[in-house]
């Protein structure tokens, strides 16, 4: 069965929202507690959408004792802890993942100097921090023993970028991959002046560094096309991928999703259809909405099998500079055939 005819309605009210913040980047795992635990990044909704993640995102955890939820929020697990780390002013990306015993939970940190600029200078663009702390932006990865936590942070980031390669301005978008053998490939995007592209690295296992499997990109597409926002995992015989299609022309749909296949990780080809999702949105009460955005894409899983879709929404007429406000959905998806 096709990714796209697993999705059912979504159930309005489900999800995670929270008043007086936007929020982004729901990842979800089940505890050893039975219960639903999802990992987000939220920023004051005072603060214009795309330069105030840059400055105030921070990752947040939130429960519900259901997958679709609603969740609720906890505590922030991931505050600004100061701009001597290179992660102390800003958290966002999260996706959460189980190894053994332990909980890793991947995401991206950057830092500036100084104080947070105010919501008046970052709409009238006067302040060079955004820019600034953007630059810095690497990727990191804390690990509990428990999905409660404490989260010990990383002194440095496990991907950082390669100046005078493809990946030299950032690194971002984590998308881990355990692999049965305990191994982790770690996918993540930078940016190019062709676009966006995405990379590989791979660590042998939990705490040993992560090196390049390609010096290139990988999951390059002709023409000006391009993807980014992945999600990868190994379904017991190979590698599948969603991503978020940036112009439209992968899918169908600008701002939908794409799905792929891979049996080593690195030489993809698109499933048929390529389509994985789309922007427009049945929800459980009959209604249908076309969201301005449906990004971030995170599976739940059950055995193996991915069970549930969540994804970082907002309204508008499209892209995340025109909606006023944000949450995380979820989708349930039907039994594979």
């Amino acid at each position: 069965m096709a990714f796209i005819d697993r999705i059912l309605p979504a159930p309005v009210g489900g999800g995670f929202h929270m008043d007086g913040y936007w929020v982004w980047c729901g990842s979800v795992i089940r505890g050893e507690d039975g219960r639903y635990h999802m990992f987000a990044a939220r920023w004051p909704h005072h603060l214009p959408f795309f330069d105030g993640y840059k400055v105030a995102s921070e990752v947040v955890h939130a429960v519900a004792d259901r997958p679709e939820g609603p969740y609720q929020f906890q505590s922030v697990v991931l505050p600004d802890r100061g701009e001597q780390f290179w992660d102390g002013r800003m958290t966002h990306n999260p996706t959460i993942h189980r190894y053994g015993d332990q909980y890793l939970l991947f995401y991206i940190g950057a830092t500036f100097a100084g104080p947070r600029p105010s919501e008046a200078e970052l709409r009238a663009q006067t302040t060079r921090v955004p820019g600034e702390c953007y630059s810095t932006i690497r990727i990191g990865c804390a690990v509990a023993d428990s999905v409660w936590g404490p989260w010990r942070r990383p002194d440095k980031p496990c991907l950082d970028i390669r100046p005078g390669k493809w990946d030299g301005s950032v690194v971002t978008n984590p998308a881990p991959c355990i692999r049965p053998d305990g191994s982790i490939l770690l996918y993540y995007r930078s940016n190019t002046p062709k676009g966006l592209r995405l990379g590989c690295a791979c660590a042998a296992t939990l705490g040993t560094p992560f090196e390049r499997l390609s010096d290139e990109p990988v999951l390059t597409f002709p023409g000006d096309e391009f993807v980014e926002d992945p999600y990868v995992w190994h379904n017991g015989k190979e590698f599948e991928l969603i991503a978020k299609d940036i112009k439209g022309g992968i899918c169908g749909e600008v701002f939908a999703g794409i799905h792929a296949r891979s049996d080593d990780g690195l030489e993809w080809t698109l499933c048929d259809p390529p389509k994985a999702y789309s922007r427009t949105i049945r929800w459980d009460d009959g209604s249908v909405t076309a969201q301005g955005c449906v990004e971030r894409p995170q599976l739940l899983f059950h055995d193996g099998v991915p069970t549930h879709l969540f994804a970082a929404t907002g309204d508008g007429p499209g892209g995340f500079r025109n909606c006023e406000n944000s949450w995380n959905l979820v989708i349930p998806l039907a039994p594979e055939a």
